[in-house]
């Protein structure tokens, strides 16, 4: 199926639908270089006769993402999905969360989003969801494959096609629904061209903020960078427009709207995991529901922090991505769900379970509005003080980074069995729930895993002790990497020579 080349007859005639892009959770495909438009109709044919295996109601609500070719690719895979017998409600050019949203609002079961968020352009993909607020994990992704590359669709001519043209005002009144904030912020919004400029800086002047809106107008090749939140160019960027501006607060939305990441008023980005466990504190104060969940790329804080500790607060450390999260979020009933990457996942009584950029920046408003007399610089600074490093990501083919994360797997079980040390400590705890997590006698850990919807491995270290021991277990880590051939160049990397530097390069919050 990947023998097929673009501007042929072969390309015009046949199926071209690359396995490698069924990811663990979602898919992802150069276009048109690994699918072509029959291949998104044959993906939107397996999605409608998987729905009916699964004994799940053929109705299905679709959205894209603003890309040259999103619209293109989302109507293929309607006509896909009418073919095997689905009742489709086009709710247009949309956000993830919207997507989610109008589950709810239209109350149908399944969901299509067309988008490849952040990736840059030339990429799409597709977020699947079955039962809300949940989307697709392992096992539903790979009976995917399984029914679209053995073309073991059926046809149905039951399907139909409905135009939902209001989801956009429907979505931000409900997000608003409980009124303004009373304090006057000014908040920086920056979407990196994205989907997101279209909805970030309306929804956040009804919630009663000053907007400055930066790089907000819709442009799909991404001139500046990438509307990636956890991208230190996004970041960086972001910084700059607060300080110039003298703003309280800067959100940074990824390229589908599901994630957000923060600057805080004196120009310092604050990781997701960090945000989360101010959030946390907050609303461990109003909530009897004390459960969270966050990934493995996560700090160390929600175990170790004393307010979090004398509050109950109890966190879940599980696998990174937004299906696992999200589903966790859900077996657990826990209250909401912290992802390093942005990704925020609030259940009941705040929201419905699915991740929304837009709801975690009002969060953050309300937690302001809740705390006048206190600044987000005020409120970082009274958590503990971590070393922690940004994600990096050193290439790794997807054919290959599994069978490296499992030989790292066995060589760090085989330091902690022999009792061998990294930056003078013994291994304490090994944590192998997603790739590896290591954590050393004081505290400082390291994760290596497999990224599920690129073709690279996830890095992150973070150190409760001092930046040297961060760095430290970045090169122990670093080295290890530069034995397997298979990795390659990281789009970020922290440079270990250099212990006196701009702390904000590296995250330190």
């Amino acid at each position: 199926m990947t023998n097929i080349k673009p501007n042929t007859e072969k390309f015009e005639t046949e199926i071209l639908i690359a396995e490698t892009g069924f990811r663990e959770y979602d898919a992802r495909w150069l276009y048109p270089e690994q699918i072509n438009l029959l291949g998104v109709q044959a993906l939107g044919m397996g999605i409608g006769t998987q729905l009916k295996e699964m004994g799940v109601e053929q109705k299905i609500a679709v959205g894209h993402d603003y890309r040259s070719y999103s619209a293109s690719i989302k109507h293929a895979l309607t006509i896909g999905l009418m073919s095997a017998g689905c009742e489709v409600y086009d709710i247009g050019l949309a956000l993830s969360p919207i997507a989610y949203f109008s589950q709810f609002e239209l109350d149908v079961p399944a969901v299509a989003m067309v988008t490849a968020s952040h990736n840059e352009n030339g990429w799409t993909g597709v977020k699947i969801g079955a039962q809300r607020p949940l989307t697709y994990g392992p096992d539903e992704m790979s009976r995917l494959k399984e029914i679209v590359l053995n073309k073991k669709y059926k046809s149905d001519q039951k399907g139909s096609y409905h135009i939902i043209k209001d989801m956009k005002e429907r979505y931000i009144a409900d997000l608003v629904k409980d009124g303004k904030i009373s304090r006057k912020l000014k908040v920086v919004a920056a979407c990196g061209n994205g989907t997101a400029g279209a909805y970030a800086p309306e929804f956040l002047e009804r919630l009663g903020c000053e907007v400055i809106a930066m790089d907000c107008e819709l442009d799909y090749t991404f001139p500046k960078y990438n509307p990636n939140p956890e991208d230190m160019k996004m970041l960086h960027a972001l910084r700059e427009k607060v300080l110039e501006t003298k703003a309280d607060i800067g959100f940074a939305f990824d390229g589908d709207g599901d994630r957000c990441g923060v600057i805080d008023n004196t120009g310092e980005e604050i990781f997701a995991d960090k945000v989360g466990v101010i959030l946390a504190r907050e609303l461990c104060k109003h909530y009897d529901n004390k459960q969270f969940v966050v990934d493995v790329k996560s700090t160390g804080l929600y175990n170790s922090d004393p307010v979090l500790q004398q509050l109950g607060a109890k966190t879940d450390y599980w696998k990174t991505g937004h299906s696992y999260i999200k589903r966790r979020v859900n077996e657990l009933g826990a209250l909401v769900g912290f992802e390093k990457s942005g990704h925020y996942f609030y259940n009941a009584p705040i929201g419905r379970g699915y991740d929304d950029g837009l709801l975690s920046a009002m969060t953050i408003c309300r937690l302001l509005d809740n705390n006048p007399e206190k600044t987000l610089a005020n409120l970082k600074d009274d958590i503990p003080k971590t070393w922690s490093s940004p994600t990096m990501s050193p290439y790794c083919a997807d054919t290959v980074k599994y069978d490296v994360v499992d030989k790292i797997i066995k060589h760090y079980q085989n330091k902690k069995e022999k009792g061998e040390t990294i930056i003078g400590q013994k291994i304490t705890d090994i944590v192998t729930v997603n790739g590896i997590r290591i954590t050393l006698e004081d505290g400082t850990w390291g994760l290596i895993r497999a990224s599920s919807n690129k073709p690279n491995l996830v890095v992150v270290v973070e150190s409760p002790v001092s930046e040297e021991n961060m760095l430290g277990i970045f090169e122990e880590i670093d080295q290890t990497l530069a034995k397997h051939k298979e990795v390659g160049e990281y789009d970020q990397k922290l440079d270990t020579k250099k212990y006196h530097r701009d702390t904000s390069s590296i995250g330190n919050v």
